[in-house]
């Protein structure tokens, strides 16, 4: 399961995690994020407990998306331990964002 993520709850959920987030900061009118969304489902549902996948909609969210930097979406971004680990810009194959946790 994606949990969705906004300027109210962001915070919380990014620096209580003790497993690795995964954020993918997105809008709902770009089609490479439509392309990157089964993925993302998948790894949530195969790596419940062990990766928390996210999701942030940079239109309703930009003071986040300007925060951190996005320029471009889809932009995947991993945290570990409420800290910025690795990201990635644009369509990525499941084994480079599953690579964002390790």
């Amino acid at each position: 399961m994606i949990t969705i993520l906004d300027e109210e709850n962001f915070d919380e959920i990014i620096t209580n995690s003790e497993i690795p987030v995964i954020v993918d900061f997105y809008a709902d009118w770009c089609m490479p994020c439509k392309r990157i969304a089964p993925t993302l489902e998948e790894i949530a549902s195969e790596n419940d407990g062990q990766i928390l996948v996210c999701k942030i909609d940079v239109d309703k969210n930009q003071e986040l998306a300007g925060a951190y930097q996005v320029m471009s979406i889809p932009n995947i971004i991993s945290f570990k331990n409420g800290e910025v680990h690795k990201r990635i810009a644009g369509v990525a194959s499941k084994e480079a964002l599953l690579e964002l946790a390790e």
